[in-house]
């Protein structure tokens, strides 16, 4: 019996070596897929949106030929010349049942990205921004990055974030029990906190996982708390040949504040880092109190979210 789908997106480009890494992992373990990604590389473009032109939807065959390791198991990739957002509202407002109707979701899975999403990366990430529109839409969400840019062996992280994806699918229902928000907020699921809470919250999709991978894992997992990074000296001026200024946004020192319990601190120790984040502005009807976001960063004897147990 085939698992249940799974649509994906990132913001590395379709044609970026982690997501073909996760779409080949996946669909080893017997995933149908349906992916959605930007045509071109969108890192750290938030939750930008394309309205100043029309996008161009292509199917991309090509890499399903590459990638497809079982013809039994249904896999179909498509790039949009959009931002992560624009696939995800693309995909999930229409696009997947006009272009894949016999692929049925039940959660989004946005990456795998090249480079960390830890502390505020997480308000300028494409990649986790993805993962929190398709929330908005009402499917559950996750998004997955390799926090180093010192080498690119996906492979090394990978059997880690499978396993926190098998758990998240074990927990979810057979299809998404919110999808476009038909509902909007008459019916308010139970915040208390419990372990049957949060898997509720999870499965209405306002609250998702944002995962990090060491540069070298150690083999164990922690579920975090954000932490607190600071980005010094990010910016870099030169002049041009004209005499213009110019200027490139980065940073020559990142600074990790020694907080227990936070993702910064897990991935320096070696760990995997999976933090709970809520899909919405806490002063939304739907927002998470820090009560309730404390409680679903608890880690169980695997570290693994206790809720994911």
């Amino acid at each position: 019996m085939l698992k249940p789908a799974l649509f994906l997106t990132n913001d590395d480009g379709v044609d970026a070596t982690g997501l073909k890494v996760l779409i080949t992992a996946l669909h080893q373990r017997g995933f149908p897929l349906v992916v959605i990604a930007p045509e071109s590389e969108q890192s750290a473009s938030g939750m930008k949106l394309t309205l100043s032109r029309e996008l161009e939807f292509k199917s991309r065959g090509d890499l399903v030929n590459q990638l497809q390791s079982d013809e039994s198991i249904p896999m179909k990739i498509f790039s949009l010349s959009g931002t992560p957002c624009d696939c995800a509202i693309v995909g999930l407002d229409g696009g997947l049942d006009t272009w894949a109707p016999e692929f049925k979701p039940v959660m989004c899975i946005s990456g795998i990205n090249h480079g960390p999403n830890l502390s505020v990366d997480v308000l300028h990430s494409g990649t986790v921004s993805a993962a929190r529109e398709s929330c908005l839409y009402g499917m559950p969400a996750l998004s997955v990055s390799l926090a180093t840019y010192e080498h690119s062996n996906f492979l090394e992280m990978v059997d880690g974030a499978m396993k926190i994806i098998e758990s998240c699918v074990e927990i979810l229902p057979k299809a998404p029990v919110n999808l476009l928000r038909k509902n909007g907020v008459s019916q308010m699921p139970n915040n208390s906190g419990s372990i049957d809470s949060i898997r509720q919250y999870f499965a209405d999709a306002n609250i998702f996982l944002n995962l990090n991978a060491p540069k070298e894992w150690n083999g164990k997992f922690e579920t975090t708390s954000l932490g607190s990074r600071w980005y010094h000296n990010a910016i870099e001026m030169t002049e041009n040949e004209n005499g213009g200024v110019l200027y490139r946004v980065g940073a020559a020192n990142i600074e990790d504040e020694n907080i227990v319990g936070s993702d910064c601190n897990a991935i320096n120790s070696g760990k995997f880092a999976i933090t709970p984040l809520s899909a919405w502005p806490a002063n939304h009807p739907l927002g998470l109190s820090i009560d309730f976001l404390q409680a679903a960063a608890q880690s169980g004897d695997d570290g693994l979210p206790s809720w994911l147990e």
